[in-house]
């Protein structure tokens, strides 16, 4: 299986270093700095592209790094071309888009597969596993935090461009809007709110979100580019009728669980021997490597990445009008 890479920023880094520890070759790079391509092509012993077309035509898969903005043109060249694909979320920037990628690879008769990382981190995917075993019982409240510094403002950075990016609630917050989801089902409503600053010495975005799952169960999440760098903290608090677990980035124990002793067996709640020190990125190429190769299934699809989008979008929608927004009403 070889394997192009479009883009050679950070999470182009990332992907290229994941790929390496799978049996599939790194064929090359196409990226818009030559320069941050060579630099990993020659890192890779791989080729650096001058043009999509062109990488397209050599690889099997295509795995795009790329910025939100961009990924519907590089997902519709890819399934024309008959290439399975790996894409970055969030999916894409509107549901338009995305309903329109999703097309695209259904149609073609390839994989598209959304990089939702968080679903593979050890941690969240442990809480996870306990959560579907009944280790807490019915899961009602969900809390979910992640809160770092604002992203780096060279010149022309795209996550500045709300157009491109959705700005932080789209860019930071899907991912717990997707975790959410995964563990409390189908999101009914949105309540968002959210304030940012151009402060040169305090810059900050701040969003809070409050999903209302079909099931009854809520989740609180908040979010935040607000931190002095290098602040990158996150947490997770799932309550049920039987227990809570809770975690934080800070935590030096991998999980915490407080359960209530009931009729039967005690629930195994999974805890493994050491911490967790799995990296999640590798984890999840090593899976998509896995789908692409058998047929397996993942833990994330492309409807799983569509619908943390309308999430996240019905969230931005909120906040401008300070209001709850259905998903069933929600624009496109």
């Amino acid at each position: 299986m070889r394997v192009g890479i479009v883009g050679a920023g950070s999470m182009g880094v990332v992907h290229a270093a994941s790929w390496q520890q799978t049996p599939a070759t790194l064929a090359g790079f196409f990226a818009e700095s030559s320069h941050d391509a060579t630099r990993l092509a020659e890192k890779y012993n791989a080729r650096v592209y001058k043009n999509y077309a062109a990488l397209l035509n050599d690889v099997d898969v295509v795995d795009i790094c790329a910025p939100t903005h961009l990924h519907h043109d590089f997902v519709l060249q890819a399934a024309a071309a008959r290439k399975h694909i790996i894409c970055e979320k969030p999916l894409a920037r509107t549901m338009a888009q995305g309903r329109a990628m999703l097309d695209a690879c259904r149609n073609a008769n390839v994989k598209l597969l959304v990089a939702h990382v968080v679903r593979f981190f050890p941690q969240y995917a442990l809480a996870k596993q306990n959560v579907a075993n009944g280790s807490i019982g019915t899961p009602a409240v969900v809390r979910l935090a992640r809160e770092s510094a604002r992203p780096k403002r060279p010149p022309n950075n795209w996550f500045f461009d709300f157009e491109k990016s959705g700005g932080m609630l789209l860019d930071l917050m899907i991912h717990d809007f997707d975790y959410a989801r995964w563990l409390a089902g189908e999101v009914e409503t949105v309540f968002a709110q959210s304030i940012a600053t151009e402060n040169p010495d305090a810059p900050l975005d701040f969003g809070l979100a409050i999903l209302k799952h079909k099931n009854g169960a809520l989740s609180h999440i908040t979010g935040a580019w607000a931190f002095p760098p290098p602040n990158f903290r996150t947490a997770i608090e799932i309550a049920g009728d039987a227990g809570l677990i809770e975690w934080k980035s800070a935590d030096t124990a991998p999980l915490e669980f407080f359960l209530h002793e009931r009729a039967g067996d005690f629930p195994d709640v999974g805890l493994p021997s050491s911490p967790l020190r799995e990296d999640p990125y590798t984890t999840q190429l090593q899976e998509f490597y896995d789908a692409l190769l058998n047929d397996t299934p993942t833990r994330v699809t492309a409807e799983d990445g569509l619908a943390a989008l309308q999430i996240a979008l019905a969230a931005i929608e909120s906040a401008r009008l300070g209001k709850p927004i259905s998903l069933a009403e929600a624009r496109a």
